[in-house]
């Protein structure tokens, strides 16, 4: 992807979720100024950490004695609890001089789980707060640290490419000298030449699949950078393979209990179905409910989701039906879901 294609990921990223996003590129293709962009278009503070300069202490803070317990001060970087919205961006993550500062860094680049904030030794990262990294790729070029397939499968890789236009682009906004960019308008060979293949060698896991997942349900990309971002995750092989699979079975109705159990996911696609998937849809959802003792409150509010979804007329056919079925004719008939199925029924009690 080029520079503008890796700011609109970003944005999505850093504004929609806790992932940390590593972007890959060769030097001078504008990683950098893009990041803080970005930070500037979202209205985020940015703090960068060059850590090929850095050691432990400039990471965990100075050790202290308070009584007979040890502490860490705050390194003066760190942003608080109080502090603006923050992305902190990891400069030359793979640059770090000493191994010990990777792997102090390591856990800091972790995206927050289950919950937890993000950490660096005893300071707890305020979950407003975001972090990216940025590195060069270890092609034999650059004096550069070649990165462990954990510290990789933390992190969604996004690889930066030179692309004249998009250069162009940003030549003229910024009013580079009319000469240079005259020049390589007619010789855009002389911009920059790539390098090797920005590669990895990510590799799909457990995780990965999870960054997906959520990737998919929280963040819209545009669909001809979908495949590049979950390579970033997965690697390129398991992302074709995967969206391969999504665009066969897009045609297909969705399931009753992916309705149930999974609606954010399907919401757009349910919408969007033809009459004869939605009726098929419609259907399956219908025996379903029958053969069910109980439902859930959540499989209650995505019923109503997806009930609010459907013309007037196809909702109004699978309300009548499933108030025939009593644990969710029960839910149905709460005041809560009177925007979506007050209608309905009154066209049922008028038909009576």
């Amino acid at each position: 992807m080029n520079v503008e294609q890796m700011k609109t990921v970003l944005r999505e990223i850093l504004t929609k979720t806790d992932l940390t996003p590593c972007v890959v590129g060769h030097r001078g293709v504008g990683k950098t100024a893009g990041i803080i962009q970005v930070c500037r278009e979202i209205g985020r503070r940015y703090v960068p950490l060059r850590l090929g300069q850095m050691e432990v202490g400039d990471l965990v803070g100075i050790p202290y004695r308070d009584g007979g317990v040890m502490h860490w001060s705050r390194p003066s970087w760190w942003p608080d609890d109080e502090a603006p919205e923050t992305i902190v961006h990891c400069d030359e993550l793979n640059r770090a001089q000493q191994e010990d500062t990777l792997q102090a860094i390591f856990q800091f680049v972790e995206p927050s789980a289950e919950g937890q904030s993000r950490a660096l030794h005893t300071h707890k990262l305020n979950l407003r707060h975001k972090v990216v990294v940025t590195i060069n790729p270890p092609d034999g070029t650059y004096q550069v640290a070649t990165l462990d397939r954990a510290l990789i499968d933390r992190m969604v890789m996004l690889y930066v490419e030179t692309d004249y236009g998009c250069w162009a682009r940003y030549a003229m906004a910024r009013e580079l000298d009319g000469g240079v960019r005259g020049f390589l308008a007619g010789n855009p060979h002389f911009l920059a030449r790539q390098g090797s293949p920005l590669d990895m060698e990510v590799e799909p896991t457990e995780r990965g699949w999870e960054m997906v997942s959520t990737l998919r349900r929280l963040c819209r990309f545009p669909r001809e950078l979908e495949m590049e971002v979950y390579a970033g995750v997965i690697g390129r092989e398991a992302a074709v393979s995967f969206l391969r699979w999504c665009a066969d079975h897009s045609h297909r109705p969705v399931a009753a209990r992916e309705v149930l159990d999974n609606w954010p996911v399907v919401a757009e696609q349910a919408a969007g179905q033809r009459d004869d998937a939605q009726a098929a849809t419609m259907n399956e959802l219908l025996t379903l409910l029958q053969a069910a003792t109980t439902v859930s409150g959540q499989q209650e509010e995505n019923l109503v989701a997806y009930l609010d979804c459907l013309p007037r007329d196809m909702r109004f056919g699978l309300v009548k039906s499933l108030l025939k079925v009593p644990p969710v004719a029960q839910a149905l008939c709460q005041d809560k879901y009177d925007g979506v199925v007050l209608d309905a029924i009154r066209r049922i009690s008028a038909e009576a």
